[in-house]
């Protein structure tokens, strides 16, 4: 039976965003060839879409094996990667790799806010474990949480609509993840204020 690990966190790094990095380049190199496969002709941004669903596997079985788990979220992605995968190769159609960013985003946003609406928070449910917080805290941090996932799935959809593929995949790879870090580092001190001491925690129950 796999329990918790902590593997080294710059080898976790690389398998939880290597994937993208890896699509990031291919398509970089390919973006101006076509390939013809079994009598069709993809573009470069089809092809490494193609691999991506592979790459992403292998680094997910590989954070499965050093860390003993995969969280809900990995497993959704992956399986919307394969699905929305298949489906640009099927199609022949880029639209559906660029559309599973939106649908990822606002998964995660309407998840939360179902949680909301119940007076609960989601999120506690996840990482409370890993950040101990009073309700009040974790009721706020959801609810911002909430709204930018919300606004970056508005975003994709405005992007990929409206921009080169070029401009998507570098706002893909790049732009969203480094919004998103630096909007979580903004609600740093709203956590502390908000934090508990697990052990006086404990202490009293």
């Amino acid at each position: 039976m796999l329990t918790d690990k902590n593997p080294n966190p710059i080898l976790k790094f690389l398998l939880e965003f290597g994937p993208t990095l890896v699509f990031f380049v291919l398509y970089m190199r390919w973006k101006d060839q076509s390939f013809e496969v079994l009598g069709r002709e993809y573009s470069g941004f089809i092809m490494a879409a193609v691999v991506f669903v592979p790459v992403l596997l292998v680094a997910m079985a590989l954070l499965r094996v050093l860390t003993g788990k995969l969280s809900r979220m990995q497993i959704v992605t992956a399986v919307l990667v394969i699905l929305f995968g298949g489906l640009t190769a099927w199609f022949n159609d880029e639209r559906f790799f660029k559309m599973k960013t939106t649908l990822a985003y606002g998964l995660i946003s309407g998840l939360l806010g179902i949680g909301l609406l119940r007076g609960q928070s989601y999120l506690a449910f996840v990482m409370e474990d890993m950040v101990p917080m009073q309700q009040e805290g974790w009721m706020i941090f959801t609810r911002r949480i909430c709204a930018i996932f919300a606004v970056l799935a508005v975003a994709n959809e405005i992007v990929w609509r409206t921009m080169s593929t070029e401009a998507w995949v570098i706002i893909e790879t790049f732009g969203f993840p480094i919004a998103l870090a630096v909007f979580i580092m903004a609600q740093f001190n709203m956590l502390q204020r908000h934090a508990i001491d697990p052990h006086q925690t404990r202490g009293k129950g």
